[in-house]
């Protein structure tokens, strides 16, 4: 037991030190003198903080203020601030207490980070309303930002150490919230570490087999980037260019993206690795040096124009400052190269703290003014929290356009964003009287899709009136706010006067307008409440006359109706008629043969990992982990999400699952890939459908299978068949 102790307490003093030495030539005396108080009350009271793992309170506290100090380069406040707030959203001490001793600064950021850990994220659903919270906390102070995702990094680096769920849970959460946030943030290290680690545990078979290809390749790698960098460096020391060339491979979660998105295997994705040329420049010179460089890389490799990418001209919104460009090298390889200085690399690596070190503090502008966005959508009380998380996803997956007032001011948008999201970003009037826009001179649409460059005129007209297709032409979570603000005011008015028409009419029919009438009228129709019963009148979509025979008839007829579902009834959905006990999935440890489906978005079959969604009106669906909707159902409604296995089972089961199959385009492919499946294996056959161009074919087959075991002995006997090169499963 002495031992362990001992063990711990050097491992406290080393990360300690560690933080220490981080801090040292950025803070003054008195900062470092706060920092140790702030250690020692750390210290003595982190038996007092429940602990998530059963690593020591104190280990994780120090380490995530290690993964402040050292990779996010932030100064003693926001550091001082990781190691107390934990002590204050456990009532331990108080935020005038911490004000008194360390300043109001910090006092703030601890009670902000303070109220996001009251959420409880890593154990709890991030339900829709506790995700506006965090991020309106966050959005008030960027240190408050980066704090969190440091916690959350330290969470994924942990995650062997909790159950199964909350691997799950806290990966899938970290992907569809956490991982935006870093890239938002400028911080690249962080973004592709947290894929990696929520790959590792939500993908894990391919993270594996990635992993393991790029392993047995790394030899064969290593010698053509040897090769490929070798003339450059020759080339950029002759020219005066003082550089660090190096190439490195991409992260896993990089390259399955790619095999995703691209539809190929790991063996046709060509940039696996990128090329990085990072130049030793006075801040003066660096726009010019990486041009310079650029034209060597050009001399030497051909170039592909339409891979030019510079964000040294134009930077992305959070920062991120370089050249890119794909070159193809002897032997037909294409490879990614790209150019930057050094203060421009830190940036890439550290995000905005080291954007602010070298660009001056007025750079903090740059995230102030995402920041403003996100508080003008959240302030509105009915702002969805959904939309804005969904917008920096938006900005994670897609490219950015740049786009100029009628005055030459530049602005960024997602691509495929429309003339009515910049109108909405200029101001909601503008975006309500919209009925066009001059692009470069020349009259457009309101839908018409921003190009890069783009000089844009709105056209305007007092008769304008915002309509719900609207949503269907936006792309930016704040003009879809603004739309559904508006649209929903319009509707209030329309439900007003419907409500004053069903009164008027009540009194001609002799009946008492009151809850009991209007419950029976919400039910009839099915609605979810009286809103829409009263917009339906005002609209004219419910006869009156109907409604008349309906309550003053002897008898409702209910016969076909169906009360709609609602959130809080989902108990009973659970505890509904259960079907016998020879099913084959086991729904929650409690919950054994609950009414179910499986989802037809991934045909989960037996032997995947999978877990239940519970629905509002069709029971429970079965998702494999892997769905392309799992991330985002248990981002979203995590209340909602059970645990489900399967069990053996002497029922006769068959389960639909999708192959793709590739390969050298012969006359007798059709019936040997039959042969297999039909005779061999005696596997039930949906469809067959095939392409083919050039010599080479691409099938699609949809099959009846057993279980997992049964798929895989299927694919292994056809990779066996002559000219057939890869076989995948679809969702």
């Amino acid at each position: 037991m002495t031992d362990q102790k001992n063990t711990i307490d050097t491992q406290i003093i080393k990360l300690y030190r560690k933080i220490l030495r981080n801090c040292k030539l950025s803070s003054a005396e008195a900062d470092l003198v706060n920092l140790k108080l702030a250690f020692d009350y750390a210290n003595d009271n982190c038996n007092s903080i429940p602990r998530l793992i059963e690593k020591p309170q104190i280990i994780k506290i120090l380490e995530t203020a290690e993964i402040i100090s050292g990779q996010f380069s932030l100064g003693t406040t926001s550091i001082i601030a990781s190691l107390l707030y934990e002590f204050l959203a456990a009532g331990i001490i108080s935020k005038v207490e911490i004000s008194k001793k360390f300043g109001p600064k910090i006092s703030d950021i601890c009670e902000g980070l303070s109220k996001i850990s009251s959420i409880k994220s890593e154990k709890s659903s991030s339900q829709g309303e506790n995700l506006r919270d965090l991020i309106l906390t966050l959005a008030r102070d960027v240190r408050v930002i980066i704090v969190k995702l440091a916690e959350r990094l330290y969470l994924l680096r942990n995650l062997g150490h909790f159950s199964k769920e909350d691997q799950i849970r806290i990966a899938s959460e970290a992907r569809y919230i956490y991982s935006p946030l870093a890239h938002k943030m400028g911080l690249y290290n962080v973004m592709s570490e947290m894929e990696d680690l929520c790959m590792k545990y939500l993908e894990s078979d391919s993270y594996r087999e990635i992993g393991m290809k790029l392993h047995n390749t790394r030899a064969a790698r290593n010698k053509f980037i040897k090769d490929f960098i070798k003339p450059l460096d020759i080339e950029l020391a002759n020219s005066g260019l003082k550089a660090d060339v190096k190439g490195r491979p991409k992260v896993i979660s990089s390259i399955w993206k790619k095999m995703r998105k691209q539809k190929v295997e790991f063996e046709e994705v060509y940039d696996k690795f990128a090329i990085r040329i990072i130049l030793d420049s006075k801040l003066k010179n660096e726009k010019s040096d990486c041009w310079r460089a650029y034209s060597i890389v050009t001399d030497h490799y051909k170039p592909n124009p339409d891979r030019l990418r510079d964000w040294i001209s134009v930077p992305k919104s959070n920062g991120y400052e370089s050249l890119h460009t794909t070159v193809m090298v002897p032997g037909g390889n294409w490879v990614e190269v790209q150019i930057r200085s050094k203060q421009m690399d830190e940036i890439a690596e550290r995000g905005l703290a080291a954007h602010w070190k070298y660009k001056g503090l007025k750079e903090e502008a740059v995230v102030d003014e995402w920041l403003a966005k996100v508080r003008e959508m959240l302030d509105n009380p009915e702002a969805d929290a959904l939309h804005v998380i969904d917008d920096m996803r938006l900005s994670l997956e897609n490219k950015e356009i740049f786009v100029f007032t009628p005055m030459g001011d530049l602005k960024k948008f997602p691509e495929g964003a429309s003339i009515l999201d910049f109108a909405f970003d200029i101001h909601t009037d503008v975006g309500a009287s919209c009925v066009g826009a001059k692009i470069n001179g020349i009259n457009k649409p309101i839908r018409y899709q921003l190009q890069n460059g783009d000089k844009i005129e709105i056209l305007r007209s007092k008769n304008q009136k915002i309509n719900v297709d609207w949503l269907n032409n936006v792309v930016s979570s704040k003009a879809k706010s603004k739309i559904k603000l508006a649209l929903k005011e319009e509707k209030l008015k329309e439900v007003e006067n419907g409500k004053e028409i069903l009164k008027r009419r009540f009194k001609n029919w002799k009946l008492e307008f009151g809850d009991p009438l209007i419950r029976k009228l919400i039910r009839h129709y099915k609605y979810n409440d009286a809103i829409d019963l009263y917009y339906n009148i005002a609209t004219e979509k419910i006869d009156l006359l109907e409604i008349k025979n309906f309550l003053t008839s002897d008898q409702e007829v209910t016969e076909g109706k169906t009360i709609p579902v609602l959130e809080e009834d989902l108990d009973k959905i659970i505890q509904a008629d259960k079907p016998d006990t020879s099913d084959f999935l086991v729904i929650d440890q409690n919950l054994s043969g609950v009414d179910y489906r499986l989802a037809k978005c991934c045909n989960p079959i037996f032997g995947d990992k999978v877990f239940g969604f519970v629905t509002i009106n069709t029971g429970i669906t079965i998702h494999r982990i892997n769905c392309p909707n799992a991330q985002e159902l248990i981002s979203r409604y995590g209340y909602r999400i059970v645990a489900a296995k399967w069990k053996e089972s002497d029922q006769d089961r068959h389960f639909l699952a999708t192959l793709r199959i590739t390969g050298i385009d012969d006359i007798s492919m059709v019936s040997n890939i039959s042969e297999v499946i039909s005779k061999d294996l005696k596997v039930n056959m949906r469809s067959f459908s095939m392409e083919s161009s050039d010599g080479l074919f691409e099938g699609t087959i949809h099959i009846f299978v057993r279980d997992t075991t049964h798929l895989d002995v299927l694919q292994r006997k056809l990779l066996k068949v002559k000219g057939v090169m890869s076989i995948k499963r679809l969702s």
